[in-house]
C-alpha cells in the first residue's frame, strides 16, 4: 500500500526533468576534476572528465515502520513522543515560554529548514523553499514506531525516567505511550558498562527465574548462542511488517555506546567469516553488530547512532552481498556540529588551529555508561577524527615541516544532577601571523536529546529517500537501474563519523557535507547545482 502521491510545487523550465507515471526522471553531467601533481616542478596537471547520469526517483510515499534499538532510553522516547505531540497538535504549558507551546520538529533539516531555489528576477531577493516541497519526503507524524530495549519499562515510565520533555506535555502523552512497551533486546555485558546490568532485565538472552536463575540479574544466568539472537531479531522486523501492513522498515541504534570490537583476520574481516563467528558465539561480536547483521540479511536499512565500530569489514562485506542500505556513525549533534563548522572555518580563513580542548559533563544514562573508561574510548574516537580532512585540505598550515596534527583533547564526565542538560566548554587555541595567538572559547549548554531527536528523524527520512533513487550511465550501454551504494555517505551531515565506502576518506566539514545533500536534491527536479556568484549583482 502507499500513502497519497507527492504534489510537485517546483516547476522547472527545462529538459532535465519529466515526470513519467508515479516516477520522476532526471538527466545530470557530473564534471568532476582529476588531478595529477609533478613533482619535479611543484605543478598540476588537472584532467576535467564528465559523466552522463539518468536519475529515476519513484514518487510513491509507502507506509514506513521505524525499528530503534534502545526505544526505552531518552533518544527513543523522546523520538516517540515527538511524533505523537506533532501528530496530534498538542499545545503544552513550559516552564521557558510564556503562555502555550505547540509542537514542532525545530533541528530537524527536513521538517524545520530551507533551500535556495532562486532569485526573483524582479527584486533580486533569493527565494527559499521548504525542504519538503523539493521532493516527496516521508512525513515523521506517520512513522510507525516501535523497537527494542533492555529495560522493561513501558514508554511512558521510561519517558518519564529520561525527564526530557516538560511535565505538561508528558501527562498529554500518557495514554498513547504507556500502551507501548519495547521488545525484549539482547545484553552483552563486556560491551557496554557494568553500571547498566540493573538496567538489564528484559533480554530475550538472559534466564528469568522460572527457568532456574536465581537472581534475574545475574551475569551467569546470560545464554550465549548468538545465531539465535540473529533470527529472533529478524522475526521482530518481519512481525512487526507484517503485523503493520508496512511497505518498509528501517532500524536504527540509539542505545548505549560499546566498546570497540577488535578486528581479527577470520573474525570479523568479511561476511562469511562474521557469519560463522556470530555462529560460534565468537567474544568479539558486539550487539550493534548483531542487530546489523540481522537487519541487513532482511534486508532493511541500518542506522548506527552511536560510536563503536558495529561496522566492522565484515559487516561492510555483508551489506554490499546483500544490496542493503547501511549508515553510521555516532551523531553529530552539539559539540562535535560546532567543531565541524569553526575548524572549517579557521583552515579556511588561513588561520593555524594549535589545539583543541573540548570538554562536556551530562547526567543522563549515556552519560553513566560513557563513565567507563572502554565505552569512553569508542567515543572520544568518533569525537577526534572531525578535523581530519581539514587538515589535509591545507598543506601550508600543516605540512611535514610545522606538523600535520592538532593536538586534540577530549574530556567527558557524567554528573547526575544535570540530567539531560549537557555542558560543553570548548578552546580553539590558534596562530596566526608573525606569532601572534588567538583564543576562542565556547560554552554550551544544550538539551541533548531534543538535539539528538531531530537528527534521528533526518536520518530516517533521508534514508527512506534514498531507497526510492535509483540511476544509471548513459552511454556506456547500462540498460538496468542500480541503487546507491550500500553505505549511505549522503546522510553524513548528521553523523560524527561519517562511514564510508572502503578506499575513500570521510568529508566532515559541515558545509561541505550540506552543498552535497542540497545539490544531489536540486538536480534530481533538473536544477543544476547551486553556486553564489552573483553575476546579476558582480558584472555590469
Amino acid at each position: 500500500m502507499t500513502l497519497p502521491a507527492f504534489e510537485p510545487k517546483i516547476i522547472v523550465n527545462n529538459d532535465k526533468c519529466t515526470i513519467e507515471g508515479n516516477t520522476l526522471k532526471s538527466k545530470y553531467t557530473y564534471t568532476s576534476n582529476l588531478v595529477t601533481k609533478n613533482d619535479s616542478t611543484n605543478s598540476y596537471i588537472v584532467d576535467t572528465v564528465k559523466k552522463d547520469y539518468e536519475f529515476n526517483v519513484d514518487l510513491n510515499l509507502p507506509k514506513l515502520g521505524i525499528m530503534l534499538v534502545g526505544l526505552g532510553g531518552n533518544n527513543g522516547t523522546t523520538l516517540l513522543a515527538s511524533v505523537l505531540a506533532n501528530k496530534n497538535n498538542l499545545e503544552f504549558y513550559s516552564k521557558n515560554f510564556k503562555g502555550l507551546k505547540k509542537a514542532n520538529y525545530y533541528g530537524s533539516v527536513t521538517q524545520s529548514s530551507t533551500i535556495k531555489l532562486g532569485i526573483d528576477p524582479k527584486t533580486n531577493d533569493e527565494i527559499y523553499v521548504p525542504f519538503t516541497d523539493i521532493l516527496p519526503l516521508s512525513n515523521p507524524n506517520d512513522f510507525v514506531i516501535t523497537g527494542w530495549d533492555i529495560s522493561d519499562l513501558n514508554c511512558f515510565e521510561a519517558m518519564q525516567r529520561a525527564c526530557v520533555l516538560e511535565h505538561d506535555l508528558q501527562m498529554q502523552l500518557k495514554d498513547e505511550m504507556e500502551k507501548i512497551k519495547p521488545l525484549k533486546s539482547i545484553y552483552y555485558p563486556d560491551f557496554i558498562a557494568l553500571n547498566q546490568n540493573e538496567r538489564a532485565n528484559h533480554c530475550f538472552n538472559r534466564k528469568s527465574e522460572a527457568e532456574g536463575n536465581k537472581d534475574p540479574l545475574s551475569l551467569d544466568g546470560l545464554t550465549k548462542n548468538k545465531w539465535s539472537h540473529v533470527e529472533q531479531i529478524r522475526d521482530d522486523i518481519r512481525n512487526f511488517k507484517k503485523e503493520n501492513n508496512l511497505d518498509k522498515v528501517i532500524v536504527l541504534w540509539t542505545a548505549n555506546t560499546e566498546r570497540y570490537s577488535t578486528i581479527e583476520a577470520g573474525v570479523n574481516d568479511n561476511a562469511d567469516n562474521l557469519l560463522n563467528a556470530i555462529k560460534n558465539d565468537h567474544s568479539e561480536v558486539s550487539p550493534s553488530t548483531i542487530f546489523a547483521v540481522a537487519s541487513i540479511l532482511e534486508g532493511v536499512p541500518y542506522i548506527n547512532g552511536s560510536p563503536q565500530n558495529t561496522f566492522v569489514p565484515g559487516v561492510i562485506d555483508l551489506a554490499e552481498r546483500e544490496h542493503s542500505f547501511i549508515a553510521g556513525d555516532d551523531f553529530k549533534s552539539g559539540q562535535t556540529k560546532m567543531k565541524s563548522v569553526l575548524a572549517q572555518f579557521l583552515v579556511d580563513a588561513g588561520i593555524k588551529p594549535l589545539s583543541i580542548a573540548s570538554y562536556n559533563h551530562l547526567g543522563n544514562n549515556d552519560g553513566f555508561n560513557l563513565s567507563s573508561p572502554m565505552q569512553f574510548k569508542s567515543k572520544e574516537i568518533s569525537k577526534r577524527g572531525v578535523c581530519d580532512d581539514m587538515i589535509e585540505s591545507n598543506q601550508i598550515l600543516f605540512n611535514d615541516k610545522v606538523g600535520k596534527t592538532i593536538d586534540h583533547c577530549i574530556v567527558i564526565k557524567y554528573l547526575n544532577a544535570v540530567g539531560d542538560s549537557k555542558v560543553a566548554m570548548d578552546e580553539y587555541y590558534s596562530e596566526l601571523m608573525l606569532g601572534g595567538h588567538n583564543r576562542i572559547s565556547i560554552h554550551n549548554v544544550c538539551e541533548d536529546s531534543l538535539l539528538a531527536t531531530p537528527l534521528i528523524i533526518d536520518l530516517l527520512v533521508m534514508t527512506e529517500f534514498c531507497t526510492r533513487v535509483t540511476y544509471k550511465k548513459l552511454g556506456e550501454g547500462a540498460t538496468d537501474y542500480e541503487q546507491f551504494y550500500p553505505v549511505l555517505t549522503l546522510l553524513s551531515y548528521w553523523l560524527k563519523a561519517p562511514l564510508t565506502r572502503p578506499g575513500f576518506k570521510p568529508i566532515n566539514g559541515l558545509m561541505k557535507q550540506r552543498a552535497a545533500l542540497e545539490n544531489f536534491l536540486r538536480l534530481l527536479i533538473g536544477l543544476p547545482p547551486l553556486d553564489d556568484l552573483r553575476f546579476e549583482e558582480r558584472l555590469i
